[in-house]
């Protein structure tokens, strides 16, 4: 089943990573997303952390989709974080030229 939109979480400084939510029948999926994965999807390098929640809203939905697709693939134990890394994006996504800064 896949998870539905959750929250925002924001920027995390020391992972280097974007945070958000996601549900699980009601129950809260912690998420991330890697700034070089959200660069990756973008087909940019680099990007500064004060753009990350605009890359990620701009994103957003295949992000989200990428996190669930995880989710079901890998069925996480309680708690556990679901991390989205450059590999986990489809390589039809990448550098597609597009949104290019």
């Amino acid at each position: 089943m896949p998870l539905t939109r959750g929250r925002i979480v924001g920027y995390d400084d020391e992972r280097l990573a974007f945070g958000f939510t996601m549900l699980n029948d009601g129950v809260t999926v912690d998420c991330q997303i890697s700034d070089a994965a959200m660069d990756e999807l973008a087909g940019v390098r680099g990007s500064p952390s004060t753009a990350r929640q605009g890359q990620f809203l701009e994103y957003r939905d295949v992000i989200e989709g990428i996190a669930s697709r995880l989710f079901d693939d890998v069925r996480p134990v309680k708690g556990a974080m679901v991390r989205i890394f450059t590999k986990h994006i489809p390589a039809n996504r990448r550098d597609t030229g597009t949104n290019s800064r």
